[in-house]
């Protein structure tokens, strides 16, 4: 690779070379193919050597050859901006005046300029100021107006707190609640799903054992025609609800009468082992239909206000998503390759074309926005319950790192994401040869030059009805490792970080919620201190929390971070009953994740010494239940420990951490894992698995009552 296309990726923020995250650190470099790819995506041509270097003034001169950048993201306490000016206007500014977005009011700026410099293009000479702000503005976004003698050059200033929202439960306590898969939970009632009525109801259960945060999977849109495709972070848009959480029987256009027909159905529903997505989610659909007619023909006069008044506080967002989803219906069985293979009118929502087939199919249209309305109306019922049973955090909402390339938020705004790509992960020990999430990228120049919209309304939108947010894969926000489609690896592709922090730290202050970020995985240096001096909460998992990597002896739980939010495992790992027995080394041989038996018998050995370090570090910790102490040695794993699940809670929860997250299926003693990663669902029944008790029953449930209070007695 040359000097000149290295010092264009560099500019760019394309990364020639990058280590993975496997134990030897191994370095790979940056194909030469991949960086030029890149940069054409990002805007530069790079196809050939003069494209590089043209490319290369095309860069340094981007910042001179507009007045305003679109957006300025700053601290309060150091607010400025920059203005570029034709060098004989160098004296030219009248007036700056910045219009609060959040309350309307307006402002006049005081300010004063600390450095300029001066630079001749194309035989004309301009002038960049910078202009430090004088005058105290809260936190938020204002609308920028720069009065230079007889124009007006537009901007958006984005004020940001010197950290994040810090709620004085989390910060001077030591909470605990759960972590909850909302689709696999089990009730005597549900339609063989999880949904918003058993979170509301779980909201008691989680009040009741004095849990305080309820963490729950994303809850975003999945593709409405192919229910079976049911990742929860494989969305179709980060902006809205997935209807299969709907509860139908709380719709309030449903009649008794209605289970008529599929009392049997339901009950099957219920009783399966599975659950039945490409079932369960057609029949939610077809009494939405019904529910849809009955709304319209209804005399609800308040009901319909409400839809309306939905309607337009979702604005142009809810439209595309409901038009988008009108298209994909009409064209899944008979188009293939997704919208990208649509007539070439139907790809872009602002073409006319787009807009007439909307008014055309209105009545679909707005089907899908009530769907949207009542998937609204049920989580706003359950986030009442948080208010009243007065959890001091309540939902701990998960926003996914990205959203599939065939999506509605892709369709929606192409633009501001990397063409011809998608996100995923290099190599590392568990996949060595990398991951191909196949999630839409932004494209980090787009998302600036859009005043960063995008990823604040995607912020806003799981900040809704949340205590606290966990951003799956939060170094995203700094760096992510983007795939040429038609390649196997990629390479890092760099985002604005301040920027990207501030936005967090903005939404974070607005909307009063706290923001944790998973860092497992390949985590560049100093970028753990970066978010603990924004006030981001790190996540910590018993797993992790090791002498050596994954392999040395476990922590005490002293030794665990206090500002972090703590769980044994998580969904991608397996449950503690699952790994003690190392089913799990089994499920990855069979879905050739462990390439051998040579290496499977390996994994084994292995998990033999960890299970002698786990009851190590438990017997040091003296935290084993008092009438159920260690009896035995339980060589290669030949019985389960009686008192395990309440060993191993105890010993985490009684970490510092501010928060500790138990999970149901430790609790409960399950014995196989919700998601294995790197495979598809004919391997693996991934987000199929029910939780072995009903709701209903669980306060009764000794293995509950038993953990729940061994947690109450040491977060106390």
């Amino acid at each position: 690779m040359n000097d000149n296309l290295r010092l264009l990726a560099d500019k760019l923020g394309i990364l020639t070379e990058y280590y993975d995250a496997g134990q030897n650190h191994k370095r790979y470099e940056t194909s030469e193919d991949t960086v030029r790819f890149f940069a054409k995506q990002l805007g530069y041509k790079a196809d050939t050597d003069a494209d590089v270097e043209y490319s290369l003034v095309k860069f340094d001169n981007r910042r001179w050859q507009e007045t305003l950048e679109p957006v300025y993201v700053v601290d309060k306490s150091h607010a400025e901006f920059d203005i570029v000016l034709p060098l004989s206007q160098k004296d030219g500014i009248i007036s700056i005046t910045a219009v609060s977005r959040q309350d309307g009011k307006k402002h006049t700026i005081s300010s004063h300029i600390t450095s300029s410099e001066e630079r001749e293009i194309n035989h004309k000479k301009y002038i960049r100021q910078v202009c430090s702000i004088d005058t105290d503005l809260d936190v938020g976004y204002y609308d920028l107006t720069v009065e230079v003698e007889d124009k007006n050059y537009k901007s958006v200033l984005a004020i940001a707190p010197e950290k994040c929202y810090a709620n004085p439960a989390v910060d001077n306590g030591r909470i605990w609640g759960y972590a909850l898969q909302l689709y696999a939970v089990k009730s005597k009632r549900n339609w063989g799903v999880g949904d918003f009525t058993d979170l509301k109801n779980f909201v008691d259960v989680c009040a009741q054992s004095g849990g305080n945060v309820i963490g729950l999977n994303p809850l975003n849109i999945l593709e409405h025609n192919y229910p079976e495709n049911a990742s929860p972070y494989l969305s179709i848009s980060r902006l809205f609800l997935n209807p299969i959480y709907i509860d139908i029987e709380s719709v309030p256009e449903f009649k008794a009468s209605d289970l008529d027909d599929v009392r049997g159905r339901v009950e099957d529903f219920r009783n399966s082992e599975i659950i039945k997505y490409e079932e369960i989610y057609p029949l939610k659909i077809k009494f939405m239909e019904t529910f849809y007619e009955r709304f319209l023909e209804g005399k609800n006069s308040k009901r319909q206000q409400e839809f309306k008044d939905f309607c337009d506080r979702e604005g142009a967002e809810l439209n595309k998503l409901a038009v988008f989803l009108t298209l994909y219906e009409e064209r899944c069985h008979s188009v293939w390759g997704g919208w990208r293979a649509w007539e070439e009118e139907y790809r872009n929502p602002s073409n006319p074309a787009v807009k007439t087939y909307a008014k055309k199919h209105e009545h679909r249209v707005n089907f899908y926005k009530f769907l949207q309305f009542e998937a609204f109306r049920q989580f706003d019922l359950a986030a009442a319950e948080v208010k009243k049973r007065q959890l001091k955090v309540g939902f701990y909402r998960d926003l996914a790192v990205g959203v599939g390339q065939d999506s509605a938020e892709l369709w929606s705004d192409p633009d501001v994401f990397i063409a011809g790509s998608g996100a995923g992960a290099p190599p590392d020990a568990f996949f060595p040869g990398g991951q191909k999430w196949g999630l839409g990228a932004f494209n980090p120049f787009a998302l600036k030059a859009k005043a960063y919209e995008p990823l604040i309304k995607i912020m806003r939108a799981n900040m809704r009805n949340t205590g606290a947010l966990r951003i799956d894969h939060v170094m995203s926000l700094m760096r992510l490792y983007v795939i040429p489609n038609d390649k196997e690896l990629g390479t890092y592709i760099m985002y604005n970080f301040a920027d990207m922090l501030n936005i967090v730290a903005i939404e974070s202050h607005l909307n009063h919620c706290v923001v944790a970020g998973e860092s497992l995985g390949n985590v560049p240096d100093g970028f753990l201190e970066a978010l603990e001096s924004k006030h981001i909460y790190s996540l910590s998992v018993l797993w992790a929390e090791r002498s050596a990597g994954w392999g040395g002896d476990f922590n005490q739980p002293s030794t665990y971070q206090t500002k972090s939010f703590t769980s044994v495992g998580t969904h991608d790992m397996a449950p503690l009953k699952m790994w003690w027995f190392g089913y799990d080394i089994a499920d990855s041989r069979k879905a050739d994740i462990i390439p051998n038996d040579e290496v499977m018998n390996n994994n084994y050995h292995e998990r033999e010494m960890d299970r002698w370090k786990l009851l190590k570090a438990l017997d040091e910790s003296g935290l084993w239940p008092q009438d159920r102490l260690r009896k035995d040695n339980y060589i290669y794993g030949e019985a389960y420990p009686e008192g395990m699940a309440e060993a191993v809670n105890t010993f985490v929860a009684s970490c510092p951490s501010r928060v500790f997250l138990a999970e149901l299926e430790n609790i409960l003693e399950v014995d196989k894992r919700q998601n294995l990663p790197g495979v598809d669902r004919d391997k693996h029944p991934n987000w199929r698995r029910k939780l072995p008790v009903d709701l209903e029953d669980l306060p009764k449930n000794e293995m509950f009552i038993r953990n729940i209070n061994a947690i109450n007695r040491v977060r106390s």
